[in-house]
């Protein structure tokens, strides 16, 4: 069983730049592929980003590619969302998840394992 833990959700300015943090619980966390999806008001769940446990490929929405950065330190068991440039439409509820799959990072079937979710509000 895989726990994850988001933190750095908040209140920003059109514009400005957050990091969310994920901490996972279990030793085969480096060998996880780790996602973040985002669910705004009114709307499904989506795809934001995606790291493989080697770090060595990423995958990105359309709609973030460019100013979101996802990263991770295995040592720490944590990943991260670097998200600059913040737009009024990326203001959703954003979800950490794991998989030991390696396939279809953009899809929510691939995840076996979802944190609790945090809040991200961009104002104008």
């Amino acid at each position: 069983q895989v726990q994850l833990v988001e933190s750095g959700g908040g209140l920003v300015q059109a514009g400005g730049s957050l990091r969310l943090s994920c901490t996972a619980s279990g030793r085969t966390f480096s060998s996880y592929t780790m996602g973040w999806f985002r669910q705004a008001p009114g709307k499904e769940r989506e795809f934001a980003a995606a790291i493989s446990g080697s770090r060595l490929s990423t995958y990105y929405a359309d709609s973030v590619k460019g100013r979101f950065t996802i990263s991770r330190d295995n040592a720490k068991n944590t990943v991260y969302l670097q998200m600059n440039s913040l737009k009024l439409e990326d203001t959703a509820v954003y979800y950490c998840t794991a998989t030991p799959r390696y396939d279809s990072p953009w899809s929510e079937r691939t995840y076996h394992y979802w944190g609790q979710g945090t809040q991200v509000t961009v104002s104008s």
